[in-house]
């Protein structure tokens, strides 16, 4: 368990201050001028030895990204560009991080930019997002006033944040798209390499980081490299925003020490499963776009990216979807499909086409309209769009289905044997649509 003087995100619920003062009555905006006075080499340093793992899905290690800046500024000016459209479906915790602390961001913008030679930094949120955005701006226009970010501020580091409102599109949450999108020009995903710390936006080098990754990096070296990376299992290391929906008591929220098993999560924060444990049926562990995990792999796992990864899932978001009984799994799995079937920008023939076909395939197991050889087919198509997109979007919309394949095949088999069994089918499809 997360002692409560470990948590960074110490207003994470709203109950306090979310302004300036209310945030350096919890720490923030102190020593920062210190840390910036250290160097970039030393930031860096920091955050390497902290073991932060990227927040926003792919667990990269963030000091080591921030590395790839190129190390003198050039003609071409750095910049700093903050990932907040967070649209992967379960997700819930940056819009949190803007809403009731959004000064740990600024600050952590500042600071990172210092440390990779950025004196210009975007934060890009999701077009859902309008309160966000307009609680975000407000903090950035009290940093602005207070001199704490700017030209001739008072940590000597010139940097301008600015946002920029998406209009709501999935895609743009992939960090290519999103510069796209930035520059005003179509959300969709670029080839890789160049990468964007060479090549990235305006043609200049560039790093994008999620909301979590960057606020958390005024706390991380306030407190030191060593307390940080003291929480939590090798590795995996620090503390974690989880998101917690579907069919639990309470779902919440809540800060925790990354590695915390799955029953202790759920016990401690959402008061257990809907009907008790013996009910669960299934759990998405990162939101939407990794597999599921069936209740008996996963009741004891550790809550993190190598664990999950084991079990062929992964932490991604740590948008944690819990199902219990209740839950027709190939419906479940159909309307994720849908969503990425409608969210794939066509740029990519596997993604554009095998993401509606998959969806159909699926509608019709859902309702038994399907042949048992289809599901060996269906399972063949994941793996002809996995890792043949652009960007990871094909991926996301194949892995669900892999895990449904993997854990639930029995389920639509017996589905398939119910249909046939029913001399009516016609009478069968309209009782299940009527449902």
């Amino acid at each position: 368990m997360l002692a409560d003087k470990d948590r960074i995100f110490t207003n994470l619920y709203g109950l306090h201050d979310w302004g300036l003062d209310g945030a350096r009555k919890r720490g923030c905006w102190v020593d920062v001028k210190s840390f910036i006075e250290k160097g970039r080499d030393w930031m860096i340093n920091e955050m390497k030895a902290s073991g932060l793992r990227g927040r926003g899905g792919a667990g990269f290690p963030t000091g080591l990204k921030w590395s790839f800046m190129p190390k003198q500024i050039g003609e071409r000016p750095h910049y700093l560009v903050v990932n907040a459209d967070e649209s992967e479906p379960g997700t819930c915790k940056d819009r949190e991080i803007m809403r009731h602390d959004p000064h740990l961001l600024v600050e952590g913008c500042l600071i990172a930019g210092a440390a990779m030679g950025a004196h210009v930094g975007y934060i890009y949120v999701r077009g859902e997002f309008i309160r966000e955005r307009e609680r975000l701006q407000a903090a950035i226009d009290q940093a602005y006033e207070a001199r704490l970010i700017g030209k001739n501020n008072i940590h000597g580091w010139d940097f301008d944040l600015h946002v920029h409102h998406g209009a709501g599109a999935y895609i743009c949450g992939e960090e290519t798209a999103l510069l796209e999108s930035l520059e005003g020009k179509k959300g969709q995903p670029r080839m890789k390499p160049p990468f964007p710390a060479n090549v990235g936006l305006y043609g200049a080098p560039t790093t994008i980081n999620n909301v979590e990754s960057i606020a958390v990096a005024g706390t991380i070296m306030r407190r030191g490299a060593a307390w940080f990376s003291g929480i939590g299992r090798p590795n995996n290391v620090g503390t974690k925003l989880f998101c917690i929906s579907g069919h639990v008591n309470k779902p919440c929220n809540v800060e925790e020490a990354m590695g915390i098993p799955f029953r202790e999560l759920i016990d401690k924060h959402c008061g257990g499963i809907r009907g008790g444990w013996d009910n669960l049926l299934a759990v998405i562990p990162g939101g939407a776009s990794v597999p599921c995990v069936p209740a008996d792999q996963i009741i004891d796992c550790p809550m993190d990216f190598d664990s999950l990864r084991n079990l062929k899932s992964g932490l991604g978001t740590a948008a944690v979807i819990v199902m219990d009984k209740s839950t027709d799994m190939i419906r479940a799995i159909a309307r994720l499909a849908y969503f990425y079937k409608h969210e794939s920008c066509g740029q990519c023939t596997p993604c554009r086409e095998g993401t509606g076909w998959m969806w159909r395939v699926l509608t019709r197991m859902a309702e038994g309209r399907a042949e048992k050889r289809e599901i060996d087919m269906l399972l063949d198509v994941t793996y002809q769009i996995e890792g043949h997109t652009i960007c990871a979007l094909g991926d996301a919309a194949a892995w669900p289905v892999q895990g449904l394949i993997r854990h639930f095949r029995h389920v639509i088999e017996d589905r398939i044997d119910q249909y046939s069994a029913n001399p009516d089918h016609a009478g069968a499809v309209r009782l299940q649509a009527a449902e």
